[in-house]
């Protein structure tokens, strides 16, 4: 694991989006903290779909700083808005994209442990954030999707603070292979067996694993 550190901590207040008014915290406000971070996610952070976002295993959002420069290329028009939160993340990683971690890793951020446990799957408030309806399945496609961390051990994280690897369950399972899998929906009988039992995987994703195993099976 190279060097990885907080490089922006950032929350978000439920807020009208779009043209409709939707409420949502996907803007997100920078904050240097320390900041406490529970069982739930990062204080002062809120949902306004709690069906589908927060929660305990998806309490905390992880993204790639060097994404970005990525988005920006692709996305010139956006530029502005793509820079650190500009996804909706609470904690913008730099020195950590999807193919340096694996599922399940524990991440020792500040005093707080955070599991990675689940990728993002995008859903229309990207597309109201930016006013572009292409960017959804722009992420689908490119698997640039973040991690969502369940957080172990409930601490203080600020911004400029490292992220040390402190347990790999799953080292042969890579975490941009769960987001080929979770985005193309084609997993193999052996792949879905391994995802119904592994260790730190949200428990969402091993119960549709089980389910999927049982269909083919009896297919």
């Amino acid at each position: 694991m190279t060097h990885a550190f907080v490089e922006a901590l950032q929350v978000g207040r439920i807020a009208p989006l779009g043209p409709n008014s939707e409420p949502s915290a996907f803007v997100k406000t920078a904050i240097r903290g320390p900041v406490a971070v529970g069982l739930r996610g990062v204080e002062g952070d809120e949902q306004a779909d709690l069906n589908h976002h927060g929660g305990p295993e998806m309490a905390v959002y992880g993204y790639a700083a060097a994404h970005y420069a990525l988005w920006r290329t692709e996305f010139p028009q956006h530029a502005d808005l793509f820079t650190a939160g500009g996804v909706g993340e609470n904690l913008t990683i730099a020195g950590l994209d999807e193919t340096d971690i694996c599922v399940g890793d524990v991440h020792a951020i500040g005093s707080a442990r955070l599991q990675v446990c689940q990728p993002r799957q995008p859903c229309f408030k990207f597309a109201l954030r930016f006013g572009n309806s292409h960017l959804p399945k722009a992420m689908v496609h490119n698997g640039r999707a973040g991690w969502y961390y369940r957080v172990l051990q409930p601490g203080q994280i600020g911004a400029g603070d490292a992220v040390t690897l402190h347990e790999r369950p799953n080292p042969d399972f890579r975490f941009d292979r769960l987001v080929a899998i979770v985005n193309n929906g084609r997993p193999t009988p052996q792949e879905l067996a391994r995802l119904a039992v592994m260790p730190g995987l949200a428990s969402k994703l091993q119960a549709l694993a089980r389910r999927e195993l049982e269909a083919t099976q009896a297919g």
